[in-house]
């Protein structure tokens, strides 16, 4: 990671900081010498992804929800905004929670950046542009959306985070910013989450069929977590107020994936499919040239080493 990122920042505040995403953000702010404040309820974060930190004097832990105010006494020169249920399997047995997230959540996040005068961040999401017509998909796209689907509550929720991102800057002069991150994954995943490199990785290790939606050919553009992390930082530390996309722009189908990884954990799992979800995109690509110009951000982590330190964790993870 680029060690010049970050070191500017005295303190930061990350909610949703004890989820995937967000764990791994605390932890290279940590390694940059910014003090961290995690505010996460543990309705689908865990207490398990930051007990490295606990005993750091540079980190706080508040089990509290975005959806309340944020009590942050000390100053705050960053709010990083990842809290929200993120997973199928998370927002559709949280649908009120999800919403709430997204709407009063991203209010009391904004409300504590404009307090502190301070950088802030949203974690938005490729979701936004829906099962998109436009391909590969950028900024400037507005995507379709099913605004009543059985995904509606992540994606509306996502997208109402970036209208009231953007009014609040334009209304109140806080320092915004949005990221759209496409298909991140890697190490602290849940092997049950419902998204296809967790479920792929559990069954191919279990010896289990990989469950592939459809025929397999509706692709993805996956992106290793580090490389996710440092584009973040580096939006962070700009003054680009966005949306963003950070993404890998390499595709991949469901059934390549599956075959790539059952090629990687060397194992005997066969591939089974099943019935496609509904609203699943056919598509999945970043156009990430305003990454590139302003940020100088690009993934470097190709699908199959992230996809082999993934299944190294999640091999490490079984044998403890």
């Amino acid at each position: 990671m680029n060690t010049s990122v970050a070191p500017h920042w005295r303190h930061a505040v990350v909610t949703g900081g004890a989820g995937f995403v967000g764990s791994h953000l605390c932890a290279a702010l940590l390694d940059h010498g910014t003090d961290v404040t995690c505010v996460d309820d543990l309705s689908t974060g865990a207490q398990e992804n930051i007990a490295p930190f606990l005993g750091s004097p540079g980190f706080t832990f508040q089990r509290a929800s975005a959806c309340q105010p944020l009590n942050v006494e000390r100053p705050v020169d960053l709010v990083l905004h990842f809290a929200s249920p993120a997973s199928p399997a998370d927002y559709l047995r949280l649908p009120l929670h999800t919403l709430e997230t997204g709407s009063l959540g991203t209010r009391n996040a904004l409300a504590l950046a404009r307090t502190h005068e301070a950088r802030f961040i949203l974690a938005s999401t490729s979701e936004v542009y829906g099962d998109p017509q436009q391909h590969p998909q950028s900024e400037d796209y507005w995507g379709n959306v099913n605004p009543v689907g059985p995904r509606s509550v992540y994606d509306e929720a996502k997208r109402f985070g970036e209208a009231l991102t953007t009014a609040e800057a334009g209304e109140n002069g806080t320092d915004t910013g949005i990221v759209r991150l496409f298909n991140t994954y890697g190490p602290r995943m849940r092997g049950h989450d419902g998204r296809a490199v967790p479920t792929f990785v559990r069954q191919a290790l279990a010896g289990e069929p990989l469950t592939v939606t459809g025929d397999g050919r509706q692709t993805r553009s996956l992106c290793y977590v580090d490389d996710t992390v440092r584009g973040i930082l580096a939006a962070a530390a700009s003054d680009l107020r966005g949306p963003v996309n950070l993404g890998n722009p390499v595709e991949i189908t469901m059934l390549e994936l599956a075959e790539l990884v059952v090629e990687l954990a060397d194992s005997r799992s066969t591939v089974r499919f099943i019935e496609r979800p509904t609203d699943d995109p056919a598509v999945r690509c970043p156009d990430i040239t305003l990454a590139r110009g302003k940020l100088q951000w690009e993934p470097g982590i190709t699908a199959r080493e992230g996809l082999g330190r993934t299944i190294g964790w999640f091999r490490r993870r079984l044998a403890a």
